[in-house]
Order: C-alpha cells, then structure tokens, then sequence
C-alpha cells in the first residue's frame, strides 16, 4: 500500500509539457492572434494601467500615416524640455520623419517622440488628440492619452494589456511600422551628427521568431513590454505590464502558442460554395479567413450562410453574409457577392451599333 501511495504522489508531481503557467510574473498580460484578434491567455487583459514608452507604437502609427513621414525636420527648441531616454538630437539638426520614429523606436527616444508630435500636428497637444481619436478607431476602449513619449511624473497615458495588443496588431499591418519595429539597428547621418541606434527589444536578438516590439519602463509603471512573432503562419503579439521577468514570459508565451495552435483556414474563396435557387448568378465570397486553434478546437466552427430574401434589396453585388461563429459566439462576417450573368438575348455593344445599320 505505502509504495502504491509513492507512485500516486510522483505521478501528481509530473507536469504535463504543455500545462506550465504563462505571464506569473506579470501584473497583466495579453496573448493575441494579430489576425484574427483572438485571446490566446490573458490576465487582467482589461484593467487600466500605466503603460510607460509603450505609448510610443500610437506615436509611431500616427506620424507614419501622416502623409509625412518622408519630410525633412528642422529640429527645433521643443527638444530641449525632454528627458529620460533620447537620441540627443540638437536644434538646428535636419533630419527626416522616418528617421526619428526609427529613434523613437529603436532607442525610445523622448526627444523624438517631442520633436514628432510638433512636426506633424504643430504642437504636442493636437497631436495627442490625434492619438486618441485613433486609439477610438481601433477599438481601444480602455486607453486615455496624454503624451506622446509616456513619462508619467506630470501627465499619465494609461491603457490595458488587451488594447495595446489590438494597437500592435493594428500597427504590424502597416509596412513602414513593421520595417522599423523589426530592425536591429540603424544608421543616420544630418547635417551636424551621425547616430548608430541599436534596438532595445533583446528578443530580436534572442529568438528567431521575432518580428518587431517596444520596451517601456518607468518608476511608476515598472516594466512594459509589447513583442511580436510569427512562425508557421502564425503571427501573435504579446504584452506585459509591470512585469519583472517580461522577455522571459514572452518567450515561453510564443513557445506554447507555437506549439498548440495552428492557424485553420474557415473559410475559403476558391471552395465556397452556396445552394442558390433565389439569383441568376453564381454566389462567391473575395477573402479566405482564418483562425488559430487547437487541435480539439475544430468541431466549435459553426458557418451560418444569410442570403436576402429579395434580390431587389441587392447592393453593389452583395446578396448576404457569411457569419463564422466559434463556440457559440459570432468572430466573423464575411460578404458574399453575386456573380451577374449576362444575358444570352443580349447584344455586345458593337453588335447593337452594326444593327443601326441596313445593308
């Protein structure tokens, strides 16, 4: 009986591989699905906190899609009122927008994020209004900016692990942002300095999967972190708050993610296929969808087809949806378009100009 008992406890002592806890260390964490936007893991995914220099993803998006970013800056005054972390640039200095997200990013430059808040919007309050209003556009429900760099000693930006992993899904569209996120270092000449900026994002450096990320610390916040990664057509983003051991976390995130989701492909352009009897013309969907599960995940798809009931309702082509729902909640809507025939009786247009005409 007793060595019975002894076997039982080691065998409850046995952690399965796959079963070790993610984000421990970690006041808050968000494990996301960039392209479906679906929560892998989560812990307090929604609670409002201090997010330090991550703040700098909103300032980069936001000058990216300026229409600016390939603008030569003077480097003004402004700059001379930041501290913390810069890339010391100097009034006087000419240097392109480009250039200093890449210092905005690379080596969290405060000053940059100053001098390009006044460059793109005229002054760092009208910028900061156009962060927020993106950050509504996004779906950021939980975020209030108030600066563009994130220091939180006279103003406080503030946001959950959940909605910065909707900003960097968001942002990783852009090819700019993502070129920049990705790069390990980069060098600029002006007209007065040149600079070699070296990514502070260590798992660029430390693991092969890694597309791009932003540090973030301050006294108050502690440690804030946002990566991305992507391996087997995967593509998943992670943040941390306040998190001690972040880049340890992150990588054992991506690793378990990697090794128990696989990206399925619901629905499919080339196959789809409807039953219609309603329209004259075949039924067809433009874009594939896919979702990260596993492998016990698959039989939780349920593929609801809605059609108009009267073609006369028909739009631009689009006859009706087709809703993907996943565990009985609704994740997609997918148009479905009809395929106008043309009719046999009909003639070409040259055909109806020749018949104008008696021979």
């Amino acid at each position: 009986m007793k060595k019975f008992i002894i076997i039982l406890l080691l065998c409850m002592l046995v952690i399965p591989k796959n079963a070790f806890a993610i984000g421990e260390s970690a006041e808050a964490i968000t494990v996301m699905d960039m392209d479906s936007g679906r929560v892998l893991y989560s812990k307090n995914q929604n609670s409002k906190k201090l997010i330090a220099s991550i703040t700098k993803i909103m300032t980069a998006i936001v000058a990216i899609e300026s229409g600016k970013i390939n603008d030569i800056v003077k480097v003004d005054d402004s700059v001379l009122k930041s501290y913390g972390s810069g890339i010391y640039i100097k009034p006087g200095e000419e240097i392109s927008l480009l250039d200093l997200v890449y210092g905005l990013m690379l080596r969290s430059g405060n000053d940059a994020a100053v001098m390009i808040a006044t460059y793109v919007s005229g002054n760092v309050e009208d910028f900061v209004k156009s962060m927020n209003s993106k950050a509504k556009k996004i779906g950021m429900k939980n975020t209030e900016f108030f600066n563009p760099h994130g220091l939180d000693e006279e103003s406080e930006n503030k946001s959950s692990s959940y909605d910065m992993a909707l900003l960097m899904s968001y942002a990783m569209q852009n090819d700019i942002f993502k070129q920049v996120v990705g790069t390990k270092s980069h060098k600029v000449t002006t007209n007065k300095n040149s600079y070699v900026w070296k990514n502070k994002n260590k798992l660029l450096f430390t693991y092969e999967y890694t597309t791009g990320g932003k540090t973030g610390f301050t006294e108050r916040a502690r440690r804030t972190l946002v990566t991305s990664a992507s391996k087997n057509n995967l593509n998943i983003t992670v943040v941390t708050l306040n998190d001690p051991s972040d880049f340890k976390e992150h990588k054992d995130a991506y690793e378990y993610v990697f090794e128990n989701y696989t990206k399925y492909r619901i629905l499919n352009k080339d196959t789809f296929n409807v039953k219609n009897n309603k329209f004259d013309g075949n039924l067809y969907i433009k874009n594939d969808y896919y979702y990260a599960i596993k492998e016990n995940e698959k039989d939780k798809f349920v593929i609801n087809v809605k059609l108009e009931k009267n073609k006369h309702n028909i739009k631009n082509n689009v006859a009706g949806v087709a809703q993907v729902s996943f565990d009985n909640r609704v994740i997609h809507e997918e148009k479905i378009y009809l395929e106008q025939k043309e009719s046999s009786n009909k003639k070409g247009f040259f055909a109806k100009i020749l018949g104008w005409f008696k021979w």
